[in-house]
């Protein structure tokens, strides 16, 4: 008896970027990088926060959150507040806020002591500022500040399922879970960061999570969506030929 085998439909499908209904934003701190993505019709917003900003180069926080808002005028854009103490937050965010209609204000889930940021984010929410509370790994976290966003201004809510893989953890469990936590909150998106791979884009629509936030690194690899698999391949074995000529091996 002849056995054949069929390929997975995972496998056999071409994934498209054509029909994602997840909103795509680049995460960065690259004025001409993120003017560049700016262009892309597929770029919904952009954020950012001060590692990204420090490895930038950034030393003039003011300045540069101006540059890049005057350069993109209409897209959703996430400025964090980088005070630990929670009086120098909450002014952070006001003047922040001030900054335009489309500027969501980054609040950690907590400070450094582990004190939770939940009453000042209400009272951001409740006050009319649109805010992003960000570094937030479970589901009993986003539920507290679900609660704490309930009828207040549009917002976000940014779980890093990235850092929860880093840890051995499969994050679509946590993150499904997390969609279904917010449903009947419609004001409030849910943000997938600190993605690892391009693959976590399609995982994020599939769950019916409302924003990814995406590296320049990973955004690259958007070209390569769909491609045929032996192609890829084949081009694979031709960069290895290449890669050892041009290094001049010899045995």
């Amino acid at each position: 008896m002849t056995m054949t085998t069929q390929e997975p439909a995972a496998l056999s499908s071409a994934p498209s970027v054509e029909g994602l209904k997840v909103k795509i934003f680049a995460d960065g701190a690259n004025l001409e990088g993120m003017l560049a993505l700016y262009r892309d019709s597929r770029i919904a917003g952009f954020t950012t926060n001060p590692t990204l900003m420090r490895s930038a180069g950034i030393t003039n926080y003011k300045a540069f959150a101006h540059q890049v808002l005057a350069a993109i005028p209409d897209r959703s854009i996430s400025f964090e507040v980088f005070s630990d103490e929670l009086d120098e937050m909450e002014r952070q965010a006001h003047e922040i806020a001030s900054w335009g209609e489309h500027v969501y204000v980054k609040i950690p889930v907590s400070n450094t002591e582990g004190q939770s940021t939940g009453p000042l984010i209400q009272r951001l929410s409740r006050a009319g500022v649109k805010v992003n509370v960000t570094a937030l790994m479970t589901l009993e976290q986003v539920r507290d500040v679900a609660g704490n966003l309930a009828g207040g201004a549009p917002s976000y809510i940014s779980v890093f399922a990235g850092r929860v893989a880093d840890t051995g953890r499969d994050p679509v469990p946590l993150m499904t879970a997390c969609v279904e936590a917010l449903r009947e909150q419609p004001q409030i998106e849910l943000i997938w960061a600190s993605p690892r791979e391009l693959l976590n884009v399609f995982q994020a629509d599939a769950i019916g999570c409302h924003i990814i936030t995406v590296t320049h690194d990973v955004l690259k690899k958007l070209a390569l969506v769909g491609k045929d698999l032996d192609e890829y391949s084949l081009d694979t074995v031709k960069m290895f030929h290449s890669d050892a000529v041009a290094a001049g091996f010899n045995l």
